[in-house]
Protein backbone atom coordinates (compact mmCIF):
# COMPACT_ATOMS: atom_id res chain seq x y z
CA UNK A 1 0.00 0.00 0.00
CA UNK A 2 2.81 2.30 0.73
CA UNK A 3 4.40 1.47 -2.26
CA UNK A 4 1.32 2.02 -4.49
CA UNK A 5 1.31 5.68 -2.73
CA UNK A 6 4.35 6.75 -3.30
CA UNK A 7 3.72 5.84 -6.63
CA UNK A 8 1.00 8.55 -6.82
CA UNK A 9 3.39 11.25 -5.65
CA UNK A 10 4.63 12.12 -9.24
CA UNK A 11 1.23 12.83 -10.22
CA UNK A 12 0.43 15.02 -7.57
CA UNK A 13 3.55 17.20 -7.97
CA UNK A 14 2.46 17.75 -11.49
CA UNK A 15 -1.21 18.18 -10.07
CA UNK A 16 -0.66 20.68 -8.07
CA UNK A 17 1.62 22.84 -9.98
CA UNK A 18 0.05 25.70 -10.38
CA UNK A 19 -0.74 26.78 -14.95
CA UNK A 20 -0.34 23.10 -15.34
CA UNK A 21 -3.71 22.41 -16.46
CA UNK A 22 -5.10 18.77 -18.56
CA UNK A 23 -3.75 20.21 -21.38
CA UNK A 24 -0.13 21.45 -20.72
CA UNK A 25 0.18 17.88 -18.82
CA UNK A 26 -0.81 16.10 -22.05
CA UNK A 27 1.73 17.88 -23.78
CA UNK A 28 4.34 17.15 -21.37
CA UNK A 29 4.27 13.40 -20.77
CA UNK A 30 4.03 13.33 -24.76
CA UNK A 31 7.11 15.04 -25.02
CA UNK A 32 9.13 13.76 -21.80
CA UNK A 33 7.25 10.16 -21.61
CA UNK A 34 6.21 9.68 -18.15
CA UNK A 35 5.48 12.07 -15.14
CA UNK A 36 8.41 10.83 -13.07
CA UNK A 37 10.42 12.09 -16.39
CA UNK A 38 8.67 15.51 -16.53
CA UNK A 39 10.17 15.89 -12.92
CA UNK A 40 13.27 14.65 -13.31
CA UNK A 41 13.97 16.82 -17.02
CA UNK A 42 15.60 19.83 -15.00
CA UNK A 43 14.89 23.59 -15.20
CA UNK A 44 16.17 24.32 -18.64
CA UNK A 45 14.62 21.61 -20.09
CA UNK A 46 10.86 22.56 -18.36
CA UNK A 47 11.67 26.08 -19.24
CA UNK A 48 11.98 25.13 -23.41
CA UNK A 49 8.78 23.11 -23.08
CA UNK A 50 6.71 26.55 -22.45
CA UNK A 51 6.27 26.43 -19.23
CA UNK A 52 5.85 29.60 -16.66
CA UNK A 53 8.54 30.02 -13.60
CA UNK A 54 6.04 29.90 -11.07
CA UNK A 55 5.17 26.28 -12.92
CA UNK A 56 8.97 25.14 -13.05
CA UNK A 57 9.50 25.98 -9.66
CA UNK A 58 6.83 24.38 -8.31
CA UNK A 59 7.72 20.92 -9.76
CA UNK A 60 11.48 21.46 -8.65
CA UNK A 61 10.20 22.43 -5.09
CA UNK A 62 7.12 20.96 -4.84
CA UNK A 63 4.80 21.21 -1.82
CA UNK A 64 5.44 17.99 0.09
CA UNK A 65 3.12 19.17 2.81
CA UNK A 66 0.39 19.40 0.73
CA UNK A 67 0.94 15.82 -1.38
CA UNK A 68 1.66 14.34 1.64
CA UNK A 69 -1.79 15.76 2.98
CA UNK A 70 -3.55 14.13 -0.38
CA UNK A 71 -1.83 10.67 0.38
CA UNK A 72 -3.27 10.69 3.71
CA UNK A 73 -6.58 11.95 2.67
CA UNK A 74 -6.15 8.60 0.16
CA UNK A 75 -5.42 6.34 3.20
CA UNK A 76 -9.11 6.16 4.51
CA UNK A 77 -11.17 3.98 3.56
CA UNK A 78 -13.20 4.16 0.53
CA UNK A 79 -11.12 7.37 -0.72
CA UNK A 80 -8.89 6.57 -3.88
CA UNK A 81 -7.05 8.72 -5.89
CA UNK A 82 -6.65 7.30 -9.83
CA UNK A 83 -4.41 8.72 -12.09
CA UNK A 84 -4.83 7.93 -16.01
CA UNK A 85 -2.89 4.84 -15.72
CA UNK A 86 -4.64 3.08 -13.46
CA UNK A 87 -7.03 0.48 -14.83
CA UNK A 88 -10.01 2.11 -12.29
CA UNK A 89 -9.81 4.96 -14.44
CA UNK A 90 -13.34 5.47 -16.57
CA UNK A 91 -12.24 4.82 -20.00
CA UNK A 92 -15.18 6.77 -21.57
CA UNK A 93 -13.43 9.69 -19.59
CA UNK A 94 -10.15 8.79 -20.95
CA UNK A 95 -11.29 9.58 -24.24
CA UNK A 96 -12.12 13.38 -23.54
CA UNK A 97 -9.64 16.06 -24.91
CA UNK A 98 -7.69 17.00 -22.50
CA UNK A 99 -8.98 14.33 -19.50
CA UNK A 100 -8.13 15.08 -16.03
CA UNK A 101 -4.86 13.31 -15.25
CA UNK A 102 -5.86 12.49 -12.14
CA UNK A 103 -9.14 11.65 -10.00
CA UNK A 104 -10.49 12.16 -6.71
CA UNK A 105 -12.89 9.34 -5.52
CA UNK A 106 -14.82 8.09 -2.18
CA UNK A 107 -17.15 5.37 -2.46
CA UNK A 108 -16.35 2.72 -5.08
CA UNK A 109 -14.49 3.90 -7.90
CA UNK A 110 -15.73 0.49 -10.30
CA UNK A 111 -18.78 2.49 -10.47
CA UNK A 112 -17.11 4.53 -12.61
CA UNK A 113 -16.64 2.30 -15.63
CA UNK A 114 -20.27 1.23 -15.66
CA UNK A 115 -22.58 2.89 -18.12
CA UNK A 116 -23.55 6.78 -17.11
CA UNK A 117 -26.42 8.49 -18.12
CA UNK A 118 -26.04 12.24 -16.76
CA UNK A 119 -28.78 14.29 -15.63
CA UNK A 120 -28.60 18.07 -15.24
CA UNK A 121 -31.18 20.87 -14.95
CA UNK A 122 -31.98 24.33 -13.06
CA UNK A 123 -31.10 24.73 -9.35
CA UNK A 124 -34.96 26.05 -8.96
CA UNK A 125 -37.24 23.87 -10.94
CA UNK A 126 -40.64 23.55 -10.49
CA UNK A 127 -42.43 20.77 -8.55
CA UNK A 128 -43.22 19.40 -11.73
CA UNK A 129 -39.39 19.20 -12.64
CA UNK A 130 -38.27 17.74 -9.35
CA UNK A 131 -40.40 14.92 -10.06
CA UNK A 132 -39.35 14.45 -13.16
CA UNK A 133 -36.20 14.03 -12.59
CA UNK A 134 -36.98 12.38 -9.96
CA UNK A 135 -38.56 8.92 -11.18
CA UNK A 136 -37.00 9.31 -14.72
CA UNK A 137 -33.53 8.57 -12.17
CA UNK A 138 -35.39 6.09 -10.44
CA UNK A 139 -36.94 4.23 -13.57
CA UNK A 140 -33.21 4.22 -15.25
CA UNK A 141 -31.18 3.29 -12.55
CA UNK A 142 -33.28 0.55 -11.80
CA UNK A 143 -32.38 -0.50 -15.79
CA UNK A 144 -28.90 -0.45 -15.40
CA UNK A 145 -27.38 3.36 -16.23
CA UNK A 146 -26.04 4.66 -13.36
CA UNK A 147 -27.27 8.47 -12.58
CA UNK A 148 -24.33 11.30 -12.91
CA UNK A 149 -24.89 14.64 -12.06
CA UNK A 150 -23.22 17.73 -10.14
CA UNK A 151 -24.85 17.08 -6.43
CA UNK A 152 -26.41 21.02 -6.74
CA UNK A 153 -29.92 22.37 -5.49
CA UNK A 154 -32.66 21.12 -7.66
CA UNK A 155 -32.78 18.77 -10.78
CA UNK A 156 -29.39 17.16 -9.87
CA UNK A 157 -29.63 16.28 -6.33
CA UNK A 158 -33.47 15.11 -7.64
CA UNK A 159 -32.06 13.07 -9.77
CA UNK A 160 -29.17 11.60 -6.91
CA UNK A 161 -32.14 10.83 -4.90
CA UNK A 162 -34.17 8.69 -8.01
CA UNK A 163 -31.53 6.80 -8.18
CA UNK A 164 -31.08 5.69 -4.98
CA UNK A 165 -34.24 4.95 -4.39
CA UNK A 166 -33.87 2.93 -7.72
CA UNK A 167 -31.45 0.88 -5.77
CA UNK A 168 -28.98 1.72 -8.79
CA UNK A 169 -25.63 3.50 -8.44
CA UNK A 170 -25.40 7.20 -8.65
CA UNK A 171 -22.10 9.06 -9.31
CA UNK A 172 -21.91 12.95 -8.05
CA UNK A 173 -18.77 15.00 -9.52
CA UNK A 174 -18.53 18.07 -7.52
CA UNK A 175 -16.20 21.50 -7.91
CA UNK A 176 -14.79 21.29 -4.77
CA UNK A 177 -12.97 18.97 -2.81
CA UNK A 178 -13.78 16.00 -1.64
CA UNK A 179 -13.12 17.10 2.14
CA UNK A 180 -16.03 19.10 1.84
CA UNK A 181 -19.53 19.11 0.64
CA UNK A 182 -21.12 21.96 -0.98
CA UNK A 183 -23.69 22.71 -0.89
CA UNK A 184 -23.75 21.83 3.14
CA UNK A 185 -27.44 21.00 3.44
CA UNK A 186 -26.55 17.89 0.62
CA UNK A 187 -24.11 16.20 3.40
CA UNK A 188 -26.60 13.51 4.28
CA UNK A 189 -27.44 13.03 0.11
CA UNK A 190 -23.49 12.57 -0.38
CA UNK A 191 -23.05 10.14 2.39
CA UNK A 192 -25.32 8.21 0.68
CA UNK A 193 -23.93 8.31 -2.87
CA UNK A 194 -20.38 7.23 -1.28
CA UNK A 195 -22.43 4.50 -0.07
CA UNK A 196 -24.22 3.71 -3.12
CA UNK A 197 -21.76 5.10 -5.80
CA UNK A 198 -18.61 7.63 -5.56
CA UNK A 199 -18.06 11.61 -5.22
CA UNK A 200 -15.66 12.37 -7.55
CA UNK A 201 -13.44 15.72 -8.29
CA UNK A 202 -10.38 16.75 -9.93
CA UNK A 203 -10.02 18.96 -7.36
CA UNK A 204 -7.82 18.55 -4.19
CA UNK A 205 -8.77 18.08 -0.62
CA UNK A 206 -8.60 22.07 0.55
CA UNK A 207 -10.49 23.13 -2.48
CA UNK A 208 -13.06 25.87 -1.87
CA UNK A 209 -15.93 26.24 -4.22
CA UNK A 210 -14.95 28.66 -6.58
CA UNK A 211 -16.62 29.80 -9.64
CA UNK A 212 -14.31 28.73 -12.24
CA UNK A 213 -14.12 25.35 -10.85
CA UNK A 214 -18.27 24.29 -11.91
CA UNK A 215 -17.49 24.36 -15.98
CA UNK A 216 -14.48 21.62 -15.56
CA UNK A 217 -16.39 19.67 -13.54
CA UNK A 218 -19.16 19.69 -15.92
CA UNK A 219 -17.31 18.36 -18.81
CA UNK A 220 -16.55 15.63 -16.23
CA UNK A 221 -20.20 15.20 -16.04
CA UNK A 222 -20.86 14.83 -19.70
CA UNK A 223 -17.50 12.94 -20.22
CA UNK A 224 -18.38 10.20 -18.15
CA UNK A 225 -21.86 9.63 -19.89
CA UNK A 226 -22.74 8.09 -22.76
CA UNK A 227 -25.70 11.11 -23.04
CA UNK A 228 -27.12 13.61 -21.04
CA UNK A 229 -30.69 14.04 -20.13
CA UNK A 230 -31.55 18.07 -19.55
CA UNK A 231 -34.67 18.23 -17.29
CA UNK A 232 -35.13 22.21 -16.47
CA UNK A 233 -33.12 24.48 -17.49
CA UNK A 234 -33.20 28.32 -18.10
CA UNK A 235 -31.65 29.74 -21.45
CA UNK A 236 -28.43 30.94 -19.06
CA UNK A 237 -28.43 28.04 -17.18
CA UNK A 238 -25.27 25.94 -16.69
CA UNK A 239 -26.81 23.06 -17.90
CA UNK A 240 -26.61 24.18 -21.14
CA UNK A 241 -22.97 24.18 -20.80
CA UNK A 242 -22.56 20.15 -19.82
CA UNK A 243 -25.23 19.79 -22.45
CA UNK A 244 -22.47 21.25 -25.26
CA UNK A 245 -19.62 19.80 -23.78
CA UNK A 246 -21.60 16.42 -24.40
CA UNK A 247 -21.95 17.06 -28.32
CA UNK A 248 -18.29 18.19 -28.35
CA UNK A 249 -17.38 15.10 -27.09
CA UNK A 250 -19.14 13.03 -29.22
CA UNK A 251 -22.49 12.03 -26.81
CA UNK A 252 -26.23 12.19 -26.65
CA UNK A 253 -28.13 14.58 -25.71
CA UNK A 254 -31.51 14.42 -24.65
CA UNK A 255 -34.07 17.29 -23.45
CA UNK A 256 -37.25 16.77 -21.50
CA UNK A 257 -40.10 19.28 -23.20
CA UNK A 258 -41.97 22.25 -21.18
CA UNK A 259 -44.68 24.73 -20.90
CA UNK A 260 -44.01 27.39 -23.34
CA UNK A 261 -45.01 29.32 -20.17
CA UNK A 262 -42.32 28.26 -18.34
CA UNK A 263 -38.85 29.99 -18.25
CA UNK A 264 -37.22 26.77 -16.70
CA UNK A 265 -38.33 25.05 -19.96
CA UNK A 266 -36.62 27.61 -22.73
CA UNK A 267 -32.92 25.71 -22.27
CA UNK A 268 -34.61 22.07 -23.05
CA UNK A 269 -36.20 23.90 -25.86
CA UNK A 270 -33.52 25.14 -27.02
CA UNK A 271 -31.41 22.04 -27.28
CA UNK A 272 -34.27 20.58 -28.87
CA UNK A 273 -33.99 22.82 -31.98
CA UNK A 274 -30.66 22.50 -32.49
CA UNK A 275 -30.98 18.95 -32.40
CA UNK A 276 -31.37 17.17 -29.17
CA UNK A 277 -33.45 14.11 -28.66
CA UNK A 278 -36.90 15.07 -27.51
CA UNK A 279 -37.46 12.74 -24.48
CA UNK A 280 -41.29 11.84 -23.14
CA UNK A 281 -40.82 8.94 -21.32
CA UNK A 282 -37.59 6.78 -19.73
CA UNK A 283 -38.02 4.20 -22.51
CA UNK A 284 -37.13 7.20 -25.11
CA UNK A 285 -33.72 6.83 -23.37
CA UNK A 286 -33.59 3.19 -23.35
CA UNK A 287 -34.25 2.92 -27.06
CA UNK A 288 -31.22 5.01 -28.09
CA UNK A 289 -28.90 3.37 -25.30
CA UNK A 290 -30.32 0.12 -25.04
CA UNK A 291 -27.55 -1.90 -26.35
CA UNK A 292 -25.57 -0.43 -23.28
CA UNK A 293 -27.37 -1.85 -20.10
CA UNK A 294 -29.45 -5.01 -19.99
CA UNK A 295 -33.48 -3.96 -19.58
CA UNK A 296 -36.51 -5.87 -21.80
CA UNK A 297 -38.50 -3.88 -23.95
CA UNK A 298 -42.30 -4.46 -21.25
CA UNK A 299 -39.75 -3.47 -17.75
CA UNK A 300 -40.82 -0.64 -16.11
CA UNK A 301 -44.35 -0.37 -16.79
CA UNK A 302 -44.18 2.04 -13.57
CA UNK A 303 -42.08 4.69 -15.87
CA UNK A 304 -42.28 8.37 -15.59
CA UNK A 305 -44.21 10.27 -17.66
CA UNK A 306 -46.66 9.25 -20.47
CA UNK A 307 -49.43 7.34 -18.12
CA UNK A 308 -52.70 8.24 -18.14
CA UNK A 309 -53.94 10.12 -14.56
CA UNK A 310 -56.60 7.69 -12.92
CA UNK A 311 -60.74 8.27 -13.00
CA UNK A 312 -62.04 11.53 -11.54
CA UNK A 313 -65.44 12.66 -9.89
CA UNK A 314 -66.67 14.64 -13.36
CA UNK A 315 -66.49 18.09 -10.61
CA UNK A 316 -62.77 17.45 -10.15
CA UNK A 317 -61.96 16.55 -13.51
CA UNK A 318 -63.64 19.89 -14.92
CA UNK A 319 -61.21 21.77 -11.99
CA UNK A 320 -58.10 19.13 -13.31
CA UNK A 321 -58.65 20.55 -16.89
CA UNK A 322 -59.13 24.17 -15.75
CA UNK A 323 -55.22 23.52 -14.67
CA UNK A 324 -52.35 23.80 -17.35
CA UNK A 325 -48.73 22.00 -17.09
CA UNK A 326 -47.69 25.29 -16.73
CA UNK A 327 -47.98 27.39 -13.31
CA UNK A 328 -51.97 28.49 -13.58
CA UNK A 329 -53.62 30.80 -10.69
CA UNK A 330 -56.71 30.05 -8.40
CA UNK A 331 -58.65 33.08 -9.82
CA UNK A 332 -57.92 31.52 -13.39
CA UNK A 333 -59.65 28.18 -12.37
CA UNK A 334 -62.31 30.28 -10.76
CA UNK A 335 -62.79 31.81 -14.46
CA UNK A 336 -62.31 28.95 -16.44
CA UNK A 337 -64.37 26.17 -14.24
CA UNK A 338 -67.36 28.58 -13.07
CA UNK A 339 -67.04 27.73 -9.60
CA UNK A 340 -66.88 29.73 -6.62
CA UNK A 341 -63.70 30.14 -5.11
CA UNK A 342 -63.99 27.85 -2.08
CA UNK A 343 -65.52 25.37 -4.08
CA UNK A 344 -62.03 25.83 -5.88
CA UNK A 345 -59.71 25.78 -2.97
CA UNK A 346 -61.34 22.94 -1.37
CA UNK A 347 -60.92 20.47 -4.85
CA UNK A 348 -56.85 21.99 -5.23
CA UNK A 349 -56.46 20.68 -1.56
CA UNK A 350 -57.78 17.35 -2.69
CA UNK A 351 -55.86 17.24 -5.84
CA UNK A 352 -52.88 18.13 -4.42
CA UNK A 353 -53.11 15.72 -2.07
CA UNK A 354 -53.81 13.04 -4.48
CA UNK A 355 -50.85 13.81 -6.30
CA UNK A 356 -52.70 15.16 -9.31
CA UNK A 357 -51.94 19.23 -9.18
CA UNK A 358 -48.44 20.60 -7.66
CA UNK A 359 -48.27 23.74 -5.72
CA UNK A 360 -45.46 26.58 -7.58
CA UNK A 361 -44.41 29.56 -6.34
CA UNK A 362 -47.03 32.67 -5.87
CA UNK A 363 -50.24 30.32 -4.91
CA UNK A 364 -50.45 28.92 -8.72
CA UNK A 365 -50.98 25.26 -9.14
CA UNK A 366 -49.72 22.79 -12.22
CA UNK A 367 -50.96 19.57 -13.21
CA UNK A 368 -48.32 16.64 -12.84
CA UNK A 369 -49.60 14.14 -14.19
Amino acid sequence: MAEQQESLRPWLVLHRAPYLGPATFHSLNERFGSPGKILGAGRAALSAAGLREETVAALLSPDEAAIDADLAWAGQSRAHILPLTDPRYPARLREISAPPLLLYVFGDPDCLSLPQLAMVGSRNPTPVGQETAREFARHLAGMGLTITSGLALGIDAASHRGALKGSGYSVAVVGTGLDRVYPARHRELAHEIAMQGALVSEFAPGMPPLAANFPRRNRIISGLSVGTLVVEAALQSGSLITARLALEQGREVFAVPGSIHNPQARGCHQLLRQGAKLVETAQDILEELGSLVAYTATAGTDEPAGDSAPELDAEYQKVLECIGYEPTSVDTVVERSGLTADAVCSMLLVLELQGFVAATSGGHYCQTC
